[in-house]
């Protein structure tokens, strides 16, 4: 069973910047793609950001291109998503997760299934 645990969320001013962390307790990241979704209420599930495994592809969607940056650290073994130029649109509850295969497959809006997910970290952009 992969435990997937997020933090990092809270309260920011647009404009501003946070970083988010997906740790996974006893399960090794490093071989696995992790991809960073969000889900604000009434909207569908997006896939903002993927990284895949060692040193491979990652992906954006359009909609966080230019802003987001995400990233490992394997000696941590922990997947960031570091946010900038936060807009009142980026505000969802923000999840990690993966499928277990090494390679992204895809992001953007949209149905996926066949990921563990951790619980979440809510993000409030707001003045």
């Amino acid at each position: 069973q992969v435990q997937l645990v997020e933090s990092g969320g809270g309260l920011v001013q647009p404009g501003g910047s946070l970083r988010l962390s997906c740790g996974a307790p006893g399960f090794n990241l490093d071989y696995y793609a992790i991809t960073w979704f969000r889900q604000a209420p009434g909207k569908e599930r997006e896939g903002v950001a993927c990284i895949s495994c060692c040193g491979g592809s990652i992906l954006y969607a359009d909609s966080v291109k230019g802003r987001f940056i995400i990233s490992r650290d394997e000696v941590k073994n922990s997947v960031y998503l570091q946010m900038n130029s936060l807009e009142r649109e980026d505000a969802a509850v923000y999840s990690c997760a993966t499928d277990t295969l090494s390679n992204c497959r895809a992001v953007g809006a949209g149905t996926y299934s066949g990921y563990y997910w951790g619980q979440g970290t809510q993000v409030t952009v707001s003045s």
